[in-house]
């Protein structure tokens, strides 16, 4: 046992080195001066590490004929995903509490209409919903962004927390309903006080999903709310000028910083979710 733990041990350490590799060359690649890169040793450490990259990637990096940096994007980015991830995971959460504990008629038929809507490719319907945005005045603006990240949520979020609360117990609804609380009072005190572990993996996939995005963000935002993601094709794929291969792999650690942190802040909820139903079907 203590050789097979030993072998197994050594083999998830080489596997996460491996894949590792390319992160370790971006990340040294961004505290490389260009004189360096030039030199075409991409394996080499920094010989004098900087954040110079960093600091114009972030202030002064050049997106078309903007040269404002990254950080417009980011906030960008902020004011999209806050509004997105709350209002998506508080009506998944709501259809799921109604869908499993109160079955209103018509429930399988919806539950199954929105199995069908969670699996249906973007490109399908991008053109419909272009038309009905521009139709209603909401296309590139901020809140027709945010109506099209609750909408393409809303799916599989309803089925994470239905497959949730339909795994709670039948007595804790009963209970209440004796008691005489209502509809409201039951999801707000207590399914929703159950739902911790569930709620931080619904947040964390919204998150990853919607600050990750870039064809949504792209095509719905406009030009004035263009997310970071957006903001990071146009610096990395410029024509203008010399290629700076240091501020653009900068540029590409800002952007995925944000959701690396919320995984990294809270993953051991993750499992426990996960583990608790957020799969189970």
């Amino acid at each position: 046992m203590k050789a097979a733990r030993i072998g197994l041990y050594a083999f998830l350490l080489g596997a996460a080195l491996f894949f590792s590799i390319p992160l370790l060359i971006v990340v040294m690649t961004s505290l490389k001066p260009m004189t360096e890169i030039r030199t075409g040793s991409i394996f080499a450490l920094p010989l004098a590490p900087n954040f110079d990259a960093w600091v114009k990637a972030w202030m002064s990096a050049c997106t078309g004929l903007a040269c404002e940096g990254i950080r417009v994007g980011f906030w960008n980015s902020f004011r999209i995903l806050v509004p997105s991830v709350a209002l998506s995971v508080m009506a998944g959460a709501l259809n799921g509490y109604a869908l499993a504990q109160w079955k209103p008629p018509g429930a399988n038929a919806l539950l199954t209409a929105l199995m069908l809507g969670a699996f249906i490719p973007y490109q399908v319907i991008l053109y419909p919903m272009v038309k009905i945005l521009s139709n209603i005045g909401l296309y590139n603006s901020l809140p027709g962004i945010i109506a099209v990240h609750i909408i393409f949520g809303l799916p599989v979020m309803t089925l994470i927390f239905r497959n949730f609360y339909a795994g709670l117990p039948d007595e804790l609804l009963k209970a209440a309903r004796v008691d005489g609380a209502g509809f409201w009072r039951i999801f707000f005190e207590i399914m929703l006080p159950l739902s911790i572990n569930i709620l931080i993996v619904a947040v964390i996939l919204q998150v990853t999903g919607i600050w990750n995005d870039y064809l949504l963000g792209l095509i719905f935002a406009g030009r004035d709310n263009a997310p970071m993601t957006v903001q990071l094709n146009l610096i990395v794929n410029t024509s203008m000028g010399e290629q700076e291969h240091n501020v653009n792999m900068a540029a590409t650690l800002l952007t995925a910083l944000p959701p690396l942190l919320v995984y990294f802040a809270s993953g051991r909820y993750f499992v426990r979710g996960i583990t608790a139903g957020a799969v189970k079907g």
